[in-house]
């Protein structure tokens, strides 16, 4: 805006419409609805129903265009004038070879056209001056008063606008020809210089091209060649809807198709200086002359001393028209005058330097017409993707925020303030006018290549998708063949921030429908038609000088004006914003304009109804003062509709009508005039097939079509009738009329139209006679059928009077039905509702008083008869009563074979209903019946209730409803019996059922009552067998008979002993198992004590397996090869190395780490003073497997205390008889192992070692001591100190004090060494057993090894053995190594816990998550390193606590032994003791030991 001014103010809204489903089926129709309303604002918004969501149609990515480039205050028509004011005074400076700097006032830069303007209303500059007005100037360019702002306006119009307005007054030059372009085109392209150069100020920043930098350079004119090549130029049309531009610098092509190329001049004099003899300087002149205009470019020379005699009159002054005083003498560089200097206006003080041009040359270069306006394309082709980023990024750079957040209005006000700013340069683009047809319309369109969804197809077929509705049948439009770009064929719109539509009306004053598809919202400004006159009047008037250049200048779509501008001038501005899914409608002659509000896409299209007919035509003449080219030819639409009257709507053929008749009287009387000019020569032209070039009117280019003026001698032009003096200057006689129709043919289609648009008339008069029966006949069903038919045929438009019809049809319809129905068989009327005998008497009436004869009427009379006769006859059965039932029904029937409900008739069906439940009641109650459920019973009382009340009738009722209530109450019982949580005896049970047994009524509840208490007797029995039995019962077979008692809702009291008894036998079977079974263990009790085979079958077995594992190669072989036969450890891998373990069962290896070993240092010792330290076979170092050592294996006198136990039982469990076998299996050893200890030979051999042991302990601890001492001096590991013996012994004597890793931790590892540095000492064998001694013992350990019990005998069998063969020095190194390993994590971890009580001292608050981590990692560490050691310290500690050996037998399959163990349980015994008797006397005794459990 101006400075000073007021900020935009924004207009007000347009009307906004919201259409119903109903409403939005008939687009047209529903614009006709709402035009009285919106065509009074000029533009209105509707916004379809939500669920209207067209999908979008366009292939994204193959659409690209080029845009158009906007300079937005080249928009505006005020801005516009001030910058050609600009250009052309800053030319005026440069032909005098200066160059126009604009001035600051007042920090912004001075506008030089609003003060050439002021300075002349006020009276002119010297007016002003003279009364020291200049003050008052400055107040009208709204500077602040005072601060001398007149004085310094005063001296800058004086330095550049004065000189320039008196060359433009004509004072300061002699009278020359001022109109050298007269026979030029008005529209000539004119290039005026940079203008940025000449201001102090940079042009915006946001600008991605100087301001008009394309307009200030010389291009050249486009050719033919051109724009046949580029198709945007092709797309540059002067017609179509909503926003369209023209191209800039387009000419008009001649006839012979070529474009004027502009004429160009080169240098029109040439000065060669020669020096005579004399010294003086001579002067050669030659002139060429090579146009007409004033040239562009010379060369200025000061004419100096000619001697040359015929110099010297060729130079003379043009004013003073005299050649003296040649050092004054200006020679001009455009045209070859000559100038003294003081004959100038203003005169000059010296000769100027460089170019000079007369006054004559600068008036007529000054007073050349501007271009004409327009837009030209850019450069870049861009895809819908690529525009939007360069939009988005636009709008954001700009606003500096998001392009979502920025307001409407912010922008809204933005924009008018940059279209009227001089300074502000903002350049944008617009994707506008592209053809739908070439890139694809955004809406679905039918005749696509692609398949399209059923959802497309309804859109495709849509009357708003905008390929339709310009061809639906009300609009104008589809009577016309050629698909008219724009009007008929939607163009599409991709604009930006900024991209504008200037103010404009459609083609042909039609309208206009915008739709926007997607996108940032779009603002409009519409004028409505009754104002179009009086805006075109005020632009004129604000800005007469580009309507002066170009007068069709608002038909070019290239100027705006401020609404408020408008609005201040009286013009009526409404506004609205667009958004997505929101159709805009322009009405006819409805000046629009407007804006994007950033990146969007829209798709618009012209329409014309009939009411735009009138328009139409005086668009017409419009045009036709204008002299602008017509889009259609008006009279060629209107012929082509009234050719096929029939296929019109019958509005638009009531509009044609008019419209021809006006056409036709015009026709005639031009026709008349052309008679009496003396043209009497015609000839019959179809003008339909020419192009429309080829019959333009020369002189007001309107498309002639009814008739046209030709000359014999000018084959090249014609005229409209209307010009029939601007022809050619030939004889009257060598013209002729070039005419469409006759005027004999004209009225002929004008009647046919009349009938067409009078039908309605006729046929209304038919149907209202008929109605009405004004002629007193009715007239038949076929007749008024089809008037309403020729009324669908002829599309009539939906009248009162044809509503009338229809219903009347309706009504007519309806009866004939009724009567069909009540005429028609027996079995067509009990499928439809019968009529009531009003019903009858009324339809009857209806059929006399409709306007339309029926036959059926006779039908429906012979009906009533047959009622009234059924009536009296049914009256007099019911006055009879009681009647017999038979008779009843009979008269029923009959009544319901008429068809009409006869009140009679309901008595008598009443009557029959009331014998038929008694009946059935009857038959419910009998003794003999089946008995009936509840629901049955119900379901007749609910029929009783709904019958006619009687004595018999209420008399049953009572009693079915006394009956149900007894049978509810005992129901109700038995429910509770069954759901009550407190289960009820037999004997209740029994007295319920006892009850209900004289009930005559199935229930339910009781017969689920009776099936339990059945099920309840049998399992009693059961439990008395079982308890009475020669057996104690399994406790499989009674955790059964447990199970069924519990589901039984019957209270039984010998449940209550079953469940204690199965959880006694549960309480020892867990104690059991946790006697023997160890910790997470993988093996069930009845896998641990039961027998997988025989004894000698399982012996066989074992020796099988020790020789198949004493065949593998031994993991301490360097040479290991992993082979099939190779030792696989329990993790999975093949042991190796150092650490290796050999099972003494089973013979197969093992890591160390990953089993439980034998711990040197806490060996149970039998004695605390009888084991020297050197007795190494006193050493536990006996190793089985885990597969090999199943379970704790108790001793054998806590088993004897659980068989004890199990006495106590009365029940039978498999883990008991088991655990017997194994019991009596054990004792047996233990025996045979006692014996062969108490041998002669063996105890020889035992005697040995006892002495053997005495006299280790004899020695004396000095030289034990010193013996040590010399064999760790030499021991790589590490030296002792005197006392290290006794240590070691103490250590390996008091081991059973050593109870948690803690105390052991401290001393553990020097322990260890000095253990180690003994190994070197170790002899043996200490003792001679003989192989007749050995393999017995050998037989024995492997036997011993085998049972599941704890037994002394087996460790003093494996001492002996021990002694009997030299020391197993690498199994001795491979426990010391592990149990070193260990030692090392045991003080890891003590390090660890220390570190972290001293970090708590320190800090308590701090560091809990780092000490945490460490200990993490601590145990990561132990973890990956060795098997975890405080769980095989905690299970030893555990063993040695309960003074076990825990050894494993080899884990093999089960099934044998469990198949086996299953069958004997099924004998039939005397009792559990009798399994094995020979346990008596030793469960006698372990009596006492059975608290320990």
């Amino acid at each position: 805006m101006e400075p000073g001014c007021d900020e935009f103010l924004p207009p007000p809204e347009c009307p906004v419409f919201e259409p119903s489903w109903a409403e939005f089926q008939d687009p047209l129709g529903y614009i006709a609805k709402i035009r009285p309303i919106a065509e009074k604002a000029g533009i209105c918004k509707i916004r379809p129903p939500a669920d209207w969501q067209p999908p979008f149609a366009v292939e994204v990515d193959n659409f690209r265009f080029t845009p158009r480039i906007q300079r937005l205050n080249e928009l505006e028509a005020q801005t516009r004038v001030k910058l050609n004011y600009l250009d052309q005074i800053a030319k005026f400076w440069e032909i005098q070879g200066s160059s126009l700097k604009i001035p600051n006032v007042e920090r912004r830069i001075l506008d030089l056209y609003s003060l050439s303007k002021i300075v002349m209303e006020e009276g002119g500059y010297e007016a002003i001056c003279k009364d020291r007005r200049w003050a008052r100037v400055a107040q009208r360019l709204h500077y602040p008063p005072g601060r001398n702002i007149g004085s310094l306006l005063r001296s800058h119009y004086e330095r550049i606008i004065y000189p320039y307005e008196m060359f433009q007054s004509g004072a300061n030059h002699v009278q020359c020809n001022t109109h050298p372009f007269d026979n030029e085109v008005k529209d000539k392209e004119y290039k005026p210089h940079s203008i940025p150069l000449r201001q102090s100020v940079q042009p915006s920043k946001f600008s991605s091209y100087s301001r008009r930098a394309k307009r200030l350079q010389t291009d050249p004119e486009p050719t033919e060649e051109d724009i046949e090549k580029n198709p945007e130029l092709k797309k540059l049309q002067i017609y179509g809807p909503g926003p369209k531009m023209m191209g800039l610098g387009l000419m008009a092509k001649d006839k012979d198709k070529t474009v004027r190329k502009k004429v160009t001049c080169t240098p029109a004099v040439t000065v060669k200086d020669q020096r005579s003899g004399d010294g003086n300087m001579s002067s050669a002149l030659l002139k060429q002359h090579y146009s007409l205009e004033p040239c562009t470019k010379t060369t200025m020379q000061l004419r100096k001393n000619h001697s040359s005699a015929q110099f010297i009159d060729s130079y003379i002054c043009q004013i003073c028209s005299r050649g003296d005083e040649d050092d004054k003498l200006l020679f001009c560089d455009g045209c070859d005058d000559n100038y003294h200097i003081f004959c100038l206006l203003p005169p000059l003080p010296e000769i100027p330097r460089g170019i000079w041009r007369c006054p004559k040359c600068i008036l007529a270069e000054c007073k050349q017409p501007p271009e004409a306006f327009g837009f030209e394309q850019a450069t870049q082709e861009y895809t819908l993707q690529s525009f939007g980023e360069m939009a988005d990024s636009f709008k954001s750079d700009y606003f500096n925020m998001p392009v979502h957040m920025v307001p409407t209005e912010l922008v809204e006000k933005e924009f008018w303030r940059l279209v009227s700013s001089i300074d502000e340069d903002v350049t944008v683009e617009y994707g506008a006018d592209i053809h739908s047809k070439e890139f694809g319309s955004g809406f679905p369109v039918s005749n696509s290549k692609r398949n399209l969804s059923p959802e497309e197809k309804e859109y495709a077929t849509s009357g708003w998708n905008l390929n339709v509705m310009p061809v639906l049948d009300q609009s104008v439009l589809c009577h016309i063949n050629a698909d008219i770009s724009g009007m008929k064929v939607p163009w599409l719109y991709v604009g930006m921030v900024f991209s504008a539509f200037c103010w404009h009306i459609e083609d042909h004053w039609s309208y206009s429908i915008n739709y926007l598809h997607w996108g940032e919202p779009k603002t409009w400004y519409g004028v409505p038609s009754l104002a179009a006159e009086h805006l075109e009047e005020v632009m004129k008037r604000l800005t007469p000088e580009l309507f002066d250049s170009q007068p069709d200048l608002l038909h070019q779509l290239v100027t705006l004006m401020n609404p408020n501008t408008l609005m201040s001038h009286g013009v009526p501005v409404v506004r609205t914003n667009q958004c997505a899914g929101e159709f805009v409608i322009t009405f006819p002659r409805a000046y629009h304009s407007g804006f994007n509000q950033g990146y969007n896409f829209a798709e618009a299209v012209n329409f014309c109804t009939a009411d735009w007919l009138p328009a139409g035509r005086q668009c017409i003449e419009h045009y036709r003062r204008l002299r602008r080219y017509c889009v259609f030819s008006h009279e060629e639409l209107i012929c082509k509709m009234a050719a096929f009257p029939e296929t019109l709507d019958l509005n638009l053929a009531v509009a044609v009508h008019k419209e021809m008749f006006i056409m036709v009287q015009e026709e005639r009387r031009l026709r008349k005039a052309l008679l009496e000019k003396g043209v009497t020569e015609a000839e019959r032209e179809a003008f339909e097939l020419l192009p429309d070039d080829e019959r333009q009117c020369i002189k007001c280019k309107t498309t002639c079509f009814l008739s046209a003026l030709a000359c014999y001698d000018c084959p090249d032009g014609l005229v409209c009738l209307s010009h029939i003096n601007d022809l050619c200057k030939c004889s009257s006689s060598r013209q002729y009329l070039r005419y469409r129709y006759t005027l004999d043919e004209l009225p002929t289609m004008l009647h046919k139209l009349k009938i067409r648009a009078e039908s309605f008339d006729t046929w209304a008069n038919k149907v209202r006679v008929a109605l009405e029966v004004e002629d007193g006949r009715k007239r038949s069903f076929e007749e008024l059928r089809a008037l309403e038919s020729e009324a669908r045929e002829r599309r009539f438009p939906n009248s009162e009077l044809l509503q009338r019809l229809k219903n009347c049809l309706s009504e007519v319809e309806a009866c004939i039905s009724q009567v069909l129905g009540l005429v028609s068989g027996q079995v067509a009327r009990m499928d439809t509702p019968q009529l009531t005998l009003t019903e009858l008497r009324v339809l009857l009436e209806q059929m006399g008083s409709l306007p339309c004869a029926m036959h059926q009427i006779g039908d429906v009379k012979d009906v009533l008869e047959q009622v009234e006769a059924y009536q009296a006859e049914a009256r007099e059965a019911l006055a009879t009563l009681p009647s017999s039932p038979g008779l009843l029904q009979s008269l029923l029937e009959r009544g319901q074979q008429l068809g009409v409900e006869v009140p009679e008739a309901h008595q008598l069906q009443q009557q029959v209903e009331q014998a038929q439940w008694l009946d059935e009641v009857k038959q419910a109650l009998a003794p003999s019946a089946h008995r009936g459920s509840l629901v049955i019973m119900q379901g007749l009382l609910v029929m009783g209730a709904k019958i006619a009340s009687s004595p018999s009738v209420d008399k049953a009722r009572a009693e079915l409803q006394e009956l149900l209530t007894i049978a509810e109450r005992w129901e109700e019982k038995a429910h509770f019996c069954l759901e009550a949580r407190q289960k009820h005896p037999p004997a209740t049970l029994e007295a319920i059922i006892r009850e209900t047994e004289n009930i005559p009524v199935h229930l339910p509840n009781i017969q689920t009552l009776k099936e339990a208490l059945t099920k309840a007797q049998a399992w009693i029995a059961d439990v008395d067998e079982i308890q009475n039995g020669d057996h104690y019962p399994c406790l499989d077979d009674l955790e059964g008979l447990v199970a069924v008692g519990r589901d039984l809702p019957v209270g039984l009291e010998e449940l209550r002993q079953l469940e204690l008894q199965v959880l006694t036998a549960h309480s020892w079977r867990e104690k059991a198992a946790k006697t023997f079974l160890k910790k997470n263990s993988c093996y069930t009790l009845l896998e641990i004590v039961a027998f997988k085979e025989g004894e000698q079958k399982e012996k066989e077995g074992i020796l099988q397996l020790r020789r198949t594992n004493s065949a593998k190669p031994s993991p301490l072989t360097p040479s290991l090869m992993a082979s099939s036969a190779t030792s696989m450890c329990v993790c999975g891998q093949v042991p190796a190395g150092v650490g290796a373990l050999q099972c003494d069962l089973c013979q197969d290896w093992f890591h160390g780490q990953c089993v439980s070993v034998p711990r040197l240092l806490t060996s149970p010792r039998p004695s605390l003073t009888s084991s020297p330290l050197l007795a190494w076979w006193e050493w536990d170092t006996k190793f089985l497997c885990p597969l090999c050592m199943r379970s704790r294996r108790p001793r054998l006198e806590t088993i004897l205390a659980l068989l004890v136990a199990l006495q106590r039982l009365p029940v039978r469990l498999p883990e008991g008889e088991a655990l017997q076998c194994l019991t009596e299996r054990a004792i047996g050893w233990q025996d045979r192992a006692r014996k062969a200890l108490a041998s002669e030979d063996v105890t020889a051999l035992l005697q040995q070692l006892a002495e053997l042991r005495q006299q280790l302990q004899a020695k004396p601890r000095s030289e034990e001591a010193s013996v040590y001492t010399l064999a760790t001096a030499c021991d790589p590991i590490r030296g002792g100190s005197g006392n290290t013996v006794s240590k070691v012994q103490g250590l390996l004597e008091n081991g059973d004090s050593v109870t948690t890793p803690e105390n052991i931790a401290p001393a553990k590892g020097s322990d260890l060494e000095l253990l180690s540095s003994l190994l070197p000492q170790l002899t043996g064998p200490v003792l001679k057993l003989p192989e007749a001694i050995r393999a017995p013992l050998e037989e024995l350990m492997m036997e011993g090894d085998l049972l599941e019990v704890t037994l002394d005998e087996n460790h003093s069998i494996w001492q002996l053995l021990q002694a009997g063969q030299p020391p197993d020095l690498d199994r001795i190194r491979t426990l010391l190594e592990l149990e070193k390993l260990e030692h090392q994590g045991s003080r890891t971890r003590s390090r660890a816990l220390e570190r972290r009580r001293r970090r708590q001292k320190v800090d308590q608050g701090g560091k809990f998550e780092d000490l945490v981590q460490q200990e993490l990692q601590s145990k990561r560490a132990r973890s990956s390193g060795i098997t975890s050691q405080e769980g095989q310290k905690k299970e030893h500690f555990q063993e040695k606590a309960d003074r076990e050996n825990t050894f494993l037998t080899p884990s093999t399959d089960n099934s044998p032994f469990l198949k086996r163990n299953q069958n004997n349980l099924q004998h039939k015994d005397s009792g559990s003791s009798a399994a094995c008797p020979s346990l008596m006397p030793l469960l006698q005794l372990s009596c006492h030991d059975e608290q320990e459990l």
